[in-house]
């Protein structure tokens, strides 16, 4: 249980404070952002997912810069982002702010990676995520973070920058779990 893990186990603990932020109807107000409200615990669940999203590049950092990589942080540094980035998303859905078709998507292709992986696992392969994984990551964290600030500020430009990222998520993301398949059959094909 070194650093880095514990900073996961960080991250997976804020997921049920984001989940509350978003769920129980706090009346902290809101701001009127031109003709658009942006709520409180909106914003206040944005900069949570920041800061919980922050903490897999900063764990992965400190594991790699002090040699703390350990089994334990390969299984939970991934788990962890995928019930940060499903929490959100399926809120987002509840809330109305992302077309669940999007959402099922995105999460479907995170469980067949998860899929994979185990298969991986069982046969003592170890798959690290690519470069597009990797993008994929960083686009979903700015879709969510776009689609709970209600696309401010690029609202008052008339500019849909959190849907853009949306669908641009949605492709790397569908793109990026291709990828790991095609790279990585030789792991289901060869499996016992």
């Amino acid at each position: 249980m070194n650093i880095p893990n514990k900073i996961t186990i960080s991250r997976i603990l804020l997921i049920p404070i984001f989940i509350i932020l978003l769920t129980v109807p706090f009346d902290w107000g809101s701001w009127n952002i031109g003709e658009q409200v942006l709520p409180i615990s909106h914003f206040a669940a944005a900069l949570l997912f920041v800061i919980a999203s922050t903490t897999d590049w900063v764990d992965g950092y400190y594991a790699r810069k002090y040699n703390l990589v350990t089994n334990l942080g390969k299984f939970l540094d991934p788990m962890a982002d995928k019930l940060l980035v499903s929490a959100a998303f399926i809120l987002l859905v509840e809330m109305g702010l992302a077309p669940a078709w999007v959402v099922i998507t995105i999460i479907s292709r995170e469980f067949a990676v998860t899929g994979l992986r185990l298969v991986a696992a069982g046969e003592g392969v170890v798959l690290a995520a690519g470069q597009m994984g990797k993008l994929k990551t960083v686009l979903q964290i700015v879709a969510i973070t776009a689609l709970l600030l209600h696309n401010y500020p690029f609202s008052y430009l008339g500019i849909p920058f959190a849907s853009i990222a949306l669908y641009s998520a949605l492709v790397i993301t569908v793109v990026s779990g291709y990828d790991y398949f095609v790279k990585n059959w030789n792991v289901m094909r060869d499996s016992k």
